[in-house]
């Protein structure tokens, strides 16, 4: 029922930013705790951050807290992530995801999730 639309994505150098943005329509946006993923080449989809649906309340993943800032704007139902001291490890591609099932709390598991967007390419050189 959520449809979800990830932009924002390109080729950085290390220690350089990008800020990804997600476009979210279907379902009312405030009702929906949000969440980013990310998939590199040989791993498996990991955790990055998620926010609740008022945007109070945050969680991280410990290899980018600090350096990335999830955020939303209910007003223009779309999701951020602002990512900052680029890696080359963060290299992946980056998956926005929706569930409507926690008014309250942060999910942080990818099952969790039941919308999922189509993802952005996010590449850091060295």
């Amino acid at each position: 029922q959520v449809q979800l639309v990830e932009s924002g994505g390109g080729l950085v150098q290390a220690g350089g930013s990008l800020r990804l943005s997600c476009a979210a329509s279907g379902l009312p946006f405030s009702i929906l705790s949000m969440g980013w993923f990310r998939q590199a080449p040989g791993k498996e989809r990991e955790f990055v951050a998620a926010i609740n649906r008022s945007g109070k309340s945050t969680n991280y993943a410990d290899s980018v807290k600090a350096r990335f800032t999830i955020s939303r704007d209910n007003a223009k139902n779309t999701l951020y992530l602002q990512m900052n001291s680029l890696k080359p490890e963060d290299t992946a591609v980056y998956y926005c995801a929706a569930t409507p099932w926690y008014p309250a709390s942060v999910p942080r598991s990818a099952q969790d999730f039941d919308s999922w967007g189509q993802g952005t390419q996010v590449t850091v050189s060295s």
